[in-house]
């Protein structure tokens, strides 16, 4: 969204401010600090169990979440299924990203519901910090973005353990959330920021290279082999908010409630406002789309 073009020609000056976790982007609405958010859908949802005015006006991406591992512990595939896999870590911990952000709350409800109780679920304030904790012996595995499965294989001694669609199908691991006060205000500048958002995801379907390529020069943070990798890991990106979705979003109020995140279920007509992404992305949603990795120019 940052690169040439997508908000330029719409006339949208966008000040973008990056934050550590789903969590400490509710803090920020909270205080006023941002409008429009990026954010994976359960902090979200605790968020406007708090009190929070604002909803979800578009989807981004599903699958983000993955697990990543001490090389010594057997990966899923190696498990008889989910249970199997999560009981190996039984007398350890497993880190994840801030309390509330939805790859704790995947890594929480999936311990609940297969019934193991001796695993510790740690957090941490950065993702950053996760590999690390591996590699010390601090926590035998971690959940978290595609992004933390680069960064760990390349300066870490762990793997993939659990790919991002063997967790928690069609999980939103982020929506675009906006104050409903924006959203009844600024109804015309959503709707060109929302066209420029579905946009961006279709390059990044279409296009992934070119993409990965802006995103390392815009981010001065990554190499674009980096953005390239994490776009191969979890590659489901849309604009849209699908039955799926919504339905998936839904199941995680459901968990919120029953593990104790939230002290009432939050409905659907508080979290979701479809009406402006609805306008706009009119097809059948394009999650599950191929996305190739070919140069654009080596198509022609």
């Amino acid at each position: 969204m940052q690169g040439p073009g997508f908000l330029e020609k719409r006339k949208i000056n966008a000040k973008w401010t990056l934050y550590p976790s789903g969590p400490d982007i509710i803090s920020a609405l909270k205080k006023g600090e941002a409008d429009i958010c990026y954010i994976g859908l359960p902090p979200a949802i605790i968020g406007i169990s708090q009190g929070l005015s604002l909803k979800c006006i578009a989807g981004g991406h599903v699958e983000g979440t993955v697990i990543i591992s001490d090389p010594k512990k057997k990966i899923l595939s190696e498990c008889s299924g989910i249970k199997e896999f999560f009981m190996q870590f039984s007398g350890s911990a497993i880190g994840t990203p801030p309390k509330g952000s939805i790859h704790d709350v995947i890594v929480c409800h999936i311990l609940s519901r297969c019934g193991i109780l001796d695993v510790e679920v740690k957090n941490y304030a950065w993702a950053d910090f996760l590999s690390d904790a591996i590699n010390c012996g601090e926590i035998s595995a971690a959940a978290g973005t595609p992004a933390l499965v680069v960064c760990s294989k390349r300066y870490g001694n762990v793997r993939l353990a659990v790919p991002p669609d063997s967790l928690w199908s069609f999980n939103p691991s982020y929506g675009i959330v906006a104050m409903t006060d924006i959203i009844s205000s600024k109804k015309e500048i959503l709707r060109r920021f929302l066209s420029a958002h579905e946009e961006a995801c279709e390059a990044i379907r279409k296009n992934p290279s070119a993409c990965a390529e802006m995103v390392s020069k815009n981010s001065g943070m990554f190499d674009e082999d980096f953005v390239k990798e994490a776009y191969n890991i979890s590659p489901k990106y849309c604009a849209s908010l699908p039955p799926e979705y919504i339905k998936s979003t839904m199941k995680f109020a459901d968990t919120l409630y029953s593990l104790g995140y939230i002290k009432e279920k939050v409905p659907e007509n508080l979290i979701f406002d479809t009406s402006l992404i609805d306008s706009i992305h009119k097809e059948k949603h394009h999650y599950n789309s191929p996305v190739s990795f070919k140069d654009e120019s080596e198509s022609k």
